[in-house]
């Protein structure tokens, strides 16, 4: 929002929020219907603009959000929060407009004649005015828009993101975008009044524009350096990433459309520009201190991934309507995605301290790690991970949700064994994921029931609960089994096999039935020590979330949500592995036979970097799904 919102700054759906998109709904319905009936063609086009449009402009956010997470000819290396993230969602409202428009132009002004597909002379009609009048006259717009008046009540909101990505170019308010319309539409109504327009000109026009606003916001420097070595009049009619980025950090310089001639010719071109485009360029890939390690979920963490859909995964994961109408997309970008990707990929890069952070992902989803073919290129592709990793000098690797899985590769012992003189620490993050769970359970606790697989984080638990006296009531008899047996002789008199339900503390973990659900006392309060939440079922109870913990406020970068976790917050796992690199731990925290970090010492060393645990659901917050 500007700094004093002048008039127009929403657009007229706003209060529709994300159903915005049904204003358009009559307008498709017209265009099917006229299909259909043979009416008129044209009116169908307008739709497939519209929706080549957002996939053309999501290209670019998946592809400038890879870019600038692998650090390569990055060009402004600061952070993007949440903040932005929540400003910028609104991208897609200058599409709904546009589309409108030019519907409203084809019902009625060129209402049923037909529009022919290529018309050469409407072509260069419409390149000769952007170059001319366009460019000129948005030159001059924009200094104007740069006054005080007009910059405070306007052009401030989209000036507020310093670090620009491709949507950053459309986020205007309403009355600016209506400025924008009418000179951008220039050739396209001067082709029109002339006779000359035809569907490529719109299409081509309207395509380049949003290009070229992408390209000048994506933040990374792409264009080579013979592209203008070898025509250097070039540079003064297609401006570069790095040229723009100025204007968002100097803000008075680079006021140009997409063609600087202006710029150079009233004396307002940065005089940086030159010399911030070769340092863009020659600028390598990142070298991450540590790396964690994650996969896809459900079908729709696609769109959860930072690379995907920014206004989702800017929220925690969850079940959408609307994503149902995207199923079919849906399932042939997850059969792309996880047939032809024979490797790890970064999407995310966070900075805790001195540190830098990479989150890889494995393109693979959950219901992938049941098979046992599947298995052995799962593991194929996390032990070339490690590998590559380990030959850039990065300090750790954590495993995220099933990539440490005991039956995958024993919490990660496999390559440790299988490459012992790895420099890179290997870290399963069970000794936190474990404290966390501890400590979560309220003090004055004198018993808890046990229903789950037992998995390393759940023996850990187990052992430090009896250690201290607090009785762990177990419903089977092959869960009593395996953990009396890695409680040794040791206060084995805490361990008890029950068929009683009435403990109101619940230890969960995968395999927890709707029966066993069902069976809790009213008010019982589920703790899951898994790596995914159990469902939640009782309304009437009260359901923690998975072990994770808030990070520091001096964490940067943090724009997205892990999974279903909520803002700021990170899986103990994941915490796990930051918190081995900020202390320089030398020892690897993998394998069966419990860690080798001691829990507690982990633990406190989360709290002493600023890393906090969650509060546990009290009866106050009933009817909230998580405790945060």
């Amino acid at each position: 929002m500007a700094s004093r919102p002048g008039f127009l700054t929403d657009w007229p759906w706003t209060p529709l929020g994300s159903f915005k998109y049904l204003v358009l709904a009559p307008l498709v319905i017209d265009s099917i219907y006229s299909y259909a009936t043979l009416r008129d063609h044209d009116k169908l086009l307008v739709v497939a603009l519209m929706v080549w449009r957002i996939v053309h402009s999501q290209a670019w956010i998946s592809f400038s959000r890879y870019r600038t997470a692998k650090g390569t000819t990055r060009i402004v290396n600061k952070s993007i929060e949440f903040e932005q993230v929540d400003r910028e969602r609104t991208w897609d409202d200058q599409i709904i407009f546009n589309t409108i428009i030019v519907y409203l132009v084809k019902a009625y002004v060129i209402r049923n004649n037909p529009v022919p597909f290529w018309r050469l002379d409407g072509v260069v009609l419409t390149v000769l005015l952007h170059a001319g009048p366009v460019e000129f006259i948005y030159y001059w717009f924009h200094r104007a828009l740069h006054h005080h008046y007009l910059y405070s009540r306007y052009h401030s909101h989209h000036h507020s993101s310093i670090v620009t990505e491709p949507i950053t170019s459309v986020v205007h308010p309403f009355a600016e975008h209506i400025g924008y319309t009418l000179i951008l539409g220039i050739p396209l109504i001067t082709c029109l009044l002339c006779g000359t327009v035809s569907v490529a000109s719109l299409f081509l026009y309207l395509t380049y524009i949003d290009f070229m606003n992408n390209l000048g916001h994506c933040n990374f420097e792409l264009i080579p350096k013979p592209f203008f070595s070898l025509f250097p009049p070039l540079k003064f009619i297609c401006y570069t990433p790095s040229f723009h980025s100025l204007h968002h950090t100097q803000f008075r310089t680079n006021y140009s459309l997409f063609m600087p001639m202006y710029d150079y010719i009233y004396g307002t071109n940065d005089k940086c520009s030159d010399s911030l485009y070769e340092t863009s360029l020659e600028k390598e890939e990142e070298k991450p201190d540590a790396i964690h390690l994650t996969h896809l979920t459900s079908l729709d963490s696609i769109y959860q991934l930072r690379l995907g859909f920014a206004s989702l995964s800017s929220h925690p994961l969850s079940s959408r309507c609307y994503l149902l109408l995207m199923r079919p997309f849906t399932l042939i970008l997850s059969f792309i995605l996880t047939s032809f990707s024979f490797r790890t990929f970064v999407f995310e890069r966070n900075r805790f301290r001195d540190l830098t952070i990479h989150s890889h992902l494995l393109p693979k989803f959950s219901s992938h790690y049941i098979s046992q073919q599947c298995k052995k290129s799962i593991n194929k592709m996390i032990e070339t991970a490690i590998i590559e990793a380990n030959k850039k000098g990065v300090k750790v690797m954590s495993l995220g949700l099933l990539n440490q899985g005991e039956e995958l590769n024993g919490y990660g012992e496999m390559y440790v064994r299988k490459h012992p003189k790895l420099k890179i620490r290997i870290v399963d993050g069970s000794s936190l994921a474990a404290e966390v769970v501890v400590h979560s359970i309220p003090v004055g606790t004198r018993e808890v029931l046990f229903r789950g697989q037992v998995t390393k984080v759940a023996r850990v638990i187990v052992i430090s609960l009896c250690q201290n006296g607090i009785k762990v009531m177990v419903l089977r008899e092959e869960e009593h089994c395996m953990l009396a047996g890695y409680l040794g002789g040791h206060c084995k008199e805490n361990l008890v096999l029950t068929t009683n339900y009435s403990p109101m503390i619940w230890l969960v973990g995968d395999g927890l039935s709707r029966e066993e659900q069902e069976m809790a006392t009213k008010g019982t309060r589920f703790l899951p020590f898994s790596q995914f939440p159990p469902t939640q079922l009782r309304k009437d109870c009260f359901y923690h979330t998975t072990p994770a913990m808030i990070i520091p406020d001096s964490a940067q970068n943090i724009d997205s949500c892990e999974n279903w976790l909520g803002r700021r917050v990170m899986s103990a796992w994941r915490v796990g592995g930051i918190v081995h690199a900020l202390e320089g731990w030398e020892e690897h925290e993998c394998g069966l036979d419990g860690p080798v970090v001691n829990p507690p010492r982990v633990w406190e060393a989360a709290l002493r970097n600023g890393f906090k645990p969650l509060v546990l659901p009290s009866v106050e917050t009933k009817g909230l799904s998580n405790c945060y």
